[in-house]
């Protein structure tokens, strides 16, 4: 049976990193979603600073879901190829010394089968991929540019664990790509659920994200698939609101809380 585990990205709470980890404990999240550039940097994250945090997490009987490290530029770019790889790495390092898996980052547009770009991010992942085993973190890649079945493909073509997924619902709907054909393509390579909900807004023309439950995205086949799939990661709740952020990140919640009541 999948188990409800709630998170929040601290960034939607729009705080101070100390008064988003209170706030995220008192809204009912069992971990965080922290950002390893903005937040927490590896380069900081001594073995000193390690325990301080976990210390602090463990205060508010909170666990690292995920660590978010965005990259300027995906994996196929070979421009600071080296330097975004070895960022990477690091930050895979620190995630596993704060007790997480994983590390989500936009792995860029996957080019297409045998071209340069396509040799390129595959030999970075790779390398990536080889490093995960040793640390006991993966990278888990954003999904919504591509398709489901596009990404399956790059994953396929990689070294077994090389890359995981962070599916994100409104992600693919943004891209007007199928949810429910992606979640049955992807299920068994989740390693970390974006809660997310968009719906079309017929009078801009485009998906636009809502508070979770208001929107498209059919919660109850997508979790129905992840069950059969024996997923254990975390429902990380997101919300890019400009206003009352935490009620909205605390409605979230509840809502996930409400889907397996």
């Amino acid at each position: 049976m999948l188990k409800l585990k709630k998170a929040v990205n601290l960034e939607s709470l729009r705080q101070p990193l100390k008064a988003a980890i209170a706030t995220a404990a008192a809204i009912g999240a069992d971990a965080i979603e922290i950002n390893g550039r903005t937040q927490l940097r590896p380069a900081e994250m001594s073995r000193t600073a390690v325990r301080h945090f976990q210390k602090t997490l463990a205060d508010f009987n909170l666990k690292v879901a995920s660590v978010h490290f965005p990259t300027r530029r995906g994996y196929s770019v070979t421009e600071s190829l080296e330097q975004r790889i070895d960022a990477t790495k690091a930050a895979m390092t620190m995630a596993y010394e704060l007790g997480c898996n994983v590390v989500v980052n936009q792995i860029g547009r996957v080019p297409e089968v045998d071209t340069d770009d396509w040799n390129t991010m595959t030999q970075a992942l790779s390398d990536i991929g080889n490093h995960s085993h040793r640390c006991g973190a993966k990278l888990a890649a954003q999904t919504g540019i591509d398709d489901g079945e596009k990404l399956k493909g790059l994953i396929d073509h990689l070294p077994i664990g090389s890359l995981s997924v962070d599916f994100d619902p409104a992600g693919f709907m943004f891209h007007n790509h199928n949810v429910s054909d992606a979640i049955k393509v992807l299920a068994e390579h989740v390693a970390h659920v974006r809660t997310r909900d968009a719906v079309e807004d017929l009078s801009q023309g485009k998906r636009i994200e809502v508070q979770l439950g208001r929107g498209s995205v059919d919660w109850a086949q997508l979790l129905g698939v992840l069950e059969e799939k024996n997923y254990a990661g975390y429902l990380t709740v997101q919300r890019d609101a400009e206003s009352e952020s935490v009620k909205q990140c605390a409605e979230s919640l509840e809502y996930l809380t409400q889907l397996f009541s």
